[in-house]
């Protein structure tokens, strides 16, 4: 540093300029992130750790303190202990959240309740340090405290009572969608910077104005996301390393789920550190208290993640489980259980026609819950939003478009359908984990994916979304039930409610095995609308399947016994034709697809995840999806000049069950 300024110390004073106005924006951008609405509909658990989590650590601070004091102790060391014991108990919303982000658990329920109570921690703090400051000069000045007091309130009253209309006015003329125009983020930057330097002139801190002008600023996209992508990078990589090195530079040399908790709660970082050189400037504390309360918190940042790490594993609590969640063990007139997973509008038309035809009826009735999928963005806690249980607001309506026409789909069919939409809000590293907390805490049977592939009208590829991609994966490794995956080419939209007397032609490829007896099994239960024509085509080989043990064709030949019996027999009300076809290598199985592909609104197959079978010699290593399996990628690729909807379906993975 003495290489590049001339006096030390004017390099300091330099830096600490410097950083200051990046920490301010990282205030401003901690309070743009938060959810201050988190704070106000907590529950009474998170609500009651919030404050304990402030007060205990205070009250047990200063009992020691008063324990341990010495008759004639001088009052600087009387202070000094205090405010250590202050710094200690101070909970940060935006540390807890980086930590949490960092150890991945971020949407767990540990995670969200740590969230949910840090924001409670961060107001409470916030409001006992004004009490104590209005408190510590009204004896001398109690016209000045008033007067201070009542200019923060109506400063507070300006943030959200003026700015915050004028963004949502911001917000309502972007386009649905569209980005937010540059001129009203630099005003919002600039109104930000305005807020500390007023709070500057008043005798405070220009963090208080940057961070409650943040909290302001509503969450999320557009224009809380938008602020978060265009300064979050440039503050955190160069104003907090700043931050961090002036700091430092005056430094001179279950019982375990609530342990991890507890460890969480008391993580410390870069907001304690602020806190610790605003006493150091002030000279409240000396030059050794400083040093120590710096490598505590040093040792904080460095230990803690490692003991939460080892305490709370969310990968042990993961969703694989010895109960049988699947079509193939589910009663006949059972009630089928459904998580149908939508990205996109899009997604919604074939999710709906394909409820409709697993034939719900007032015997047999879906529940159906949908799970509107958000990346995270411009914010740092996940949101989980239950539809059926609030009213729609203007925060939620956006959301609720989407979702809408699946209780559309309920009215219709009152008497056998029942819909529970959600939207989670979270990263997309932890979208899976969303999923499936939701498939095994509601016990459904079946989860609906859509592939990331979407196609346009005249059958092209239109785009491709390897984010989609990548969460299919890591579901199809930890669902707790079975998942189709569905490829949808636009035969399956045809019609939202088709009359009675339409029909549907449906198609299933039978080889054999867990995954495919899974899909029979749908597709018998589809076969029981009138509407539905339903053909098996039984593929068979003259050689068996290397990997298919003789329980395996036992298991199969007895699913297809009714079938068989069934054959173009209207009786029962199915409408079930088998078809028998021979192969003997990969070459005829791809021309036996390609020449039954046209014939069918909806192909169902099995997924067949390392199974090897003559049926499928030398297909593995062109297959360009692993997820869908060998016949699967048949029926996704590009190659295949046909417009037939495809449902890729996986049995459920049961504890010690290694398909993999």
């Amino acid at each position: 540093m003495e290489r590049i300024f001339q006096h030390q110390e004017l390099g300091i004073q330099i830096m600490d300029t410097a950083s200051l106005f990046g920490f301010t924006l990282f205030f401003f951008l901690t309070g743009v992130k938060m959810d201050i609405k988190s704070a106000f509909r907590t529950t009474k658990r998170s609500l009651g750790i919030g404050i304990v989590s402030l007060l205990s650590p205070i009250l047990v601070g200063a009992a020691v303190h008063e324990t341990f004091k010495q008759p004639n102790e001088p009052q600087k060391i009387t202070t000094e202990r205090l405010i250590g014991t202050l710094i200690e108990a101070l909970t940060s919303f935006s540390v807890i959240a980086c930590l949490l982000a960092e150890l991945k658990i971020l949407n767990t329920e540990l995670g969200r309740l740590a969230l949910s109570s840090a924001a409670v921690g961060d107001l409470s703090t916030l409001f006992l340090v004004r009490i104590i400051m209005f408190s510590r000069h009204f004896a001398s000045s109690p016209l000045l405290v008033l007067v201070r007091g009542v200019t923060m309130c109506c400063f507070v009253a300006l943030l959200f009572f003026v700015f915050r209309p004028l963004m949502y006015w911001v917000i309502k003329k972007t386009p649905n969608g569209g980005p937010i125009a540059e001129v009203y983020i630099t005003a919002t930057m600039m109104a930000a910077v305005g807020c500390a330097v007023l709070t500057h002139w008043t005798d405070r801190s220009p963090l208080i104005g940057a961070f409650l002008f943040g909290l302001a600023v509503p969450d999320g996209p557009p224009l809380g996301s938008a602020l978060i992508d265009k300064f979050e990078c440039f503050t955190n990589g160069l104003f907090l390393s700043v931050y961090v090195t002036s700091s430092t530079m005056r430094i001179r040399l279950q019982k375990w789920d609530a342990l991890a908790f507890g460890l969480i709660m008391s993580s410390k970082g870069i907001v304690q550190l602020s806190h610790i050189c605003t006493f150091r400037d002030n000279k409240v504390i000396s030059q050794k208290v400083f040093t120590s309360m710096i490598f505590c918190i040093l040792a904080n940042a460095t230990i803690v993640p490692l003991l939460v790490r080892f305490l709370y594993d969310p990968n042990s609590r993961k969703y694989g489980s010895y109960e049988t969640r699947n079509l193939m063990h589910l009663k006949p007139d059972a009630e089928l259980r459904v998580l149908a997973c939508v990205h996109t509008p899009d997604n919604v038309p074939a999710m709906i026609y394909l409820l409709d035809l697993t034939c719900p009826t007032k015997e047999s009735p879906i529940v159906a819950y949908v799970l509107h999928l958000i990346e995270l963005r411009g914010r740092n806690s996940p949101v989980f939003i239950a539809h059926h249980n609030q009213e729609t607001s203007t925060a939620t309506s956006s959301f609720f478009e989407n979702i809408s026409p699946f209780y559309e789909y309920e009215g219709n069919n009152w008497d056998s359908v029942t819909v529970n939409a959600f939207t989670t809000i979270t990263p997309l590293k932890l979208m899976h984990d969303d999923i499936c907390i939701m498939a095994f805490d509601k016990q459904t049977s079946f989860i609906i994916l859509p592939f990331h592939r979407k196609w346009s009208i005249d059958g092209s590829l239109d785009e491709e979304n390897n984010v989609v991609k990548n969460l299919n994966c890591n579901i199809l490794d930890q669902a707790p039930c079975s998942i189709g995956i569905l490829i949808d080419r636009g035969r399956i939209q045809k019609s939202m409610k088709p009359s009675s007397s339409s029909s549907f032609s449906i198609g299933m490829l039978f080889l054999g095995g867990n995954d495919d007896r899974e899909a029979l099994m749908l597709a018998k239960r589809m076969a029981r609308d009138p509407r539905v024509k339903l053909t098996v085509i039984h593929l068979i080989a003259y050689q068996d399947c290397k990997n298919v043990v003789y329980w395996d064709t036992v298991l199969d030949i007895e699913i297809l016994k009714d079938v068989k019996q069934n054959n173009r027999v209207l009786g029962n009300g199915c409408d079930i034709n088998y078809v028998e076809e021979v192969s003997n290598c990969g070459a005829q199985t791809i021309k036996l697809i390609r020449s039954i592909a046209n014939g069918y609104d909806l192909m169902i197959v099995g997924r067949r995840y390392g199974v090897e079978s003559i049926l499928l010699t030398g297909l593995s290593e062109w297959s360009e999806f692993p997820d869908l399996g060998v016949v699967g990628d048949l029926f996704a690729s590009t190659d295949l000049d046909s417009r037939v909807s495809v449902l890729v379906v996986q049995q459920q993975n049961c504890i010690n069950v290694n398909r993999h």
